[in-house]
């Protein structure tokens, strides 16, 4: 994929999704009775200054975390789709050729055709809607 064709977010929506997030930080110690984290409240309302003043000085930032974002989804992605490969996929095939169970028809016969007959008709395709 190329990377020129992907859009960033606006800078509004990038300092405000990070005001909310140390925001989230700075308020977290209060769930146990501690005192609020100052330097985490300092940034998030940097961040929210920053993002509704739709800031030049957040482009960098919002390049970089895009960049760690595309970087981020290229190690997680094969590595999540490896598990349900192996923990889905695979366990399902062996169960299958356990019980012999053929659902797509795949196994080869000795008929002139593999079309399918059908004696019963479940549905009707003269009025669909």
């Amino acid at each position: 994929m190329n990377h020129q064709s992907i859009q960033i977010g606006s800078n509004r929506s990038f300092g405000i999704v990070f005001f909310i997030f140390f925001l989230l930080i700075a308020l977290w110690p209060l769930l146990n009775n501690h005192e609020i984290r100052l330097w985490s409240l300092i940034i998030s309302l940097i961040f929210l200054i920053l993002g509704i003043l739709n800031s030049k000085l957040l482009s960098p930032l919002n390049k970089l975390w895009m960049r760690f974002g595309l970087l981020l989804g290229k190690i997680v992605s094969p590595i999540i789709m490896g598990i349900i490969y192996f923990f889905v996929v695979t366990p399902t095939g062996l169960i299958m050729k356990i019980f012999r169970k053929d659902l797509l028809s795949l196994k080869k016969n000795d008929e002139k055709s593999y079309w399918i007959e059908k004696n019963d008709e479940k549905s009707n395709m003269k009025n669909q809607f």
